[in-house]
Formats: C-alpha cells, structure tokens, sequence
C-alpha cells in the first residue's frame, strides 16, 4: 500500500544561511564590490604563499577570508542593518592588518602601520559598542534606557577593553610562542630605581645610550632595546584617542536623534522586515516545500 507524503526535503541550514548572504550582498552594491575585490586579491597571495610553501601565511590568508565574511553574517543572523560606508571600512581594516600588515610586511616597511590601525581599531570598537547600547535602548523589551552620556561612556569602556583584551593577547603570544607582536622599540636613555647606587627607591637614568652588548656581542641596534613597553602604551593612547572621538560624536548624535548624518554611516541599526534576508529565504523554502508536488511511501 503506498502513501502519499507532502513536500519534499527542506534545505539545509547552510544552504539558507548561503543564500542569504548571496542577497545580503546583492542589497550593498558598493560594499559587494570592495568584499569580492579583497576577496580576489587575498586568494591571489594565497596562491603565491602555496608556491613559496609559506604554509603560515596561508593560514593567514584563510583566515582573513573567513573574517572578510563575518560582517555580512552577522547582518544576516543577527538581523542587523551595518551602514555601507562602517562595513567598508571593516573589510579594509581586515585586509589591511592581516595582508598588508602581517604578510606584506606593512608593520615593517611603514613604522605608522600599526598606529593607524589601532586609532582606527579605537574607532570601530567604540562604534560597535555604542550601537549595541544604543539597539538595547531602543529595544521595546528592556526595562532601562541610557542617557545620551552614559551610552558615550559605555562605547568608550568598551573600545577600550576590545584594546586591553588585544595587548593581552600580544603579551600571551610573545611570552608562550616568542613571537615579537609587541614591537621592540629603540630608545637611548633608560631610567630605573634598579640603576641606584645607593640601592634604594630613587630612579638613576642612563643616557646617550647608542651601544647595546649582550654576553659580548654587540647588537648593532644604536641604543636600547625596549621590549615592547613604549609599543604597548603607544597602542593603547592611539585606541584612546580613537574611542573618545567617537564617544563623543556619539553622544551628539544619540542628543539630536537623527541629526547626525556623519555618525549614522557608522551606527549599526535593526534590519526592516524586507531586508531580514535570512527569514525571507525561510519562508520561500517553507512554500516551496508546501507547493512540492506529493511523494508516495511505501508502506
């Protein structure tokens, strides 16, 4: 006896979520452009580090292409709506620092690389935070609204242990895998209470330092090897500057809703039900599979 069964197989969840971004970039054109743009480029020195068998730097490249998705996912899982002009920058920043930076040497070749990015880092931190507070806030289902200051405050908080969390992560790989991700810097007078010589808590200094040698060999360097200090502290002002500028155009912005033309490009918003690509793609799969011809069972 055979049994009629309506529908067919629905699709996967990757498939969805697939399709989904496949519309979510359809929707940004210029940020589509740039996305495919790095994408092509990253796989071209991909390929290259695979014939230079620089098989760390494809690992490098893999990641950055898997990082280069994660704004169009979070818009499409999340359900949140990122200005072009705040996802664009997104895209570079992570082409810049993982490509440029790590691969191309940029860190290198140009000394205000890293600064640049940081400051920047500042930035987009204190963006993400702002806009979160500022979704919560607007949000029907919670209990509290922040004041214009304390979601300032708290985007700035915010940018801030984003950079903290990151010097930790550059200290921690330095001392386990002796890396050199806090960038030594050259410095010719040193100052210390170890340098006392009446042994006690008073700094004695050293300056006009331009030999360095260690066990007899010298380093050829023209002064003092700083490990990473001046590096560290360098990053984090930037990140400071960064997240104060934007902490307080936030605030203007949040003041005179809607005034602020320059800010809304950066501050993330709810997606409208006609651009929640991802329920969209569900409820097409959901009527295809109603409207699927009936498959017989046997029994």
């Amino acid at each position: 006896m055979k049994e009629k069964k309506q529908g067919g197989k629905p699709p996967s969840r990757y498939r969805t979520i697939k399709k989904a971004l496949s519309m979510e970039l359809k929707e940004h054109k210029s940020s589509a452009i740039v996305y495919f743009t790095l994408r092509a480029l990253v796989i071209v020195v991909m390929v290259l580090q695979i014939f230079n068998r620089n098989y760390e730097n494809v690992f490098l490249c893999l990641l950055t292409l898997l990082l280069l998705v994660v704004p169009s996912l979070v818009q499409v899982t999340m359900k949140i709506e990122l200005p072009t002009t705040l996802e664009i920058i997104i895209l570079v920043f992570i082409f810049a620092a993982e490509i440029l930076g790590e691969i191309q040497e940029f860190y290198i070749l140009f000394p205000f690389w890293d600064t640049v990015l940081h400051t920047l880092n500042g930035f987009l931190a204190a963006a993400i935070g702002f806009s979160m507070v500022d979704l919560l806030n607007r949000s029907e289902r919670m209990m509290f609204k922040l004041s214009p200051l304390f979601m300032a405050i708290v985007a700035f908080c915010f940018s801030m242990t984003i950079g903290v969390v990151w010097e930790f992560f550059e200290f921690g790989m330095d001392q386990l895998f002796h890396t050199d991700m806090q960038k030594d810097t050259i410095v010719h007078a040193v100052y210390s209470v170890l340098l006392d010589p009446a042994g006690g808590n008073r700094a004695a200094g050293i300056t006009g330092i331009t030999q360095v040698v260690v066990n007899g060999q010298d380093l050829g360097l023209g002064g003092y090897v700083d490990i990473g200090l001046i590096d560290t502290m360098k990053d984090l002002i930037v990140n400071f500057i960064g997240a104060v500028v934007f902490s307080v155009i936030g605030f203007f912005y949040v003041k005179n809703r809607g005034g602020g033309g320059v800010v809304g490009r950066f501050v993330p918003r709810e997606k409208e039900r006609k651009q929640d690509f991802l329920r969209i793609v569900q409820e097409e799969a959901e009527l295809a599979e109603q409207n699927a011809p009936p498959q017989a069972d046997e029994e």
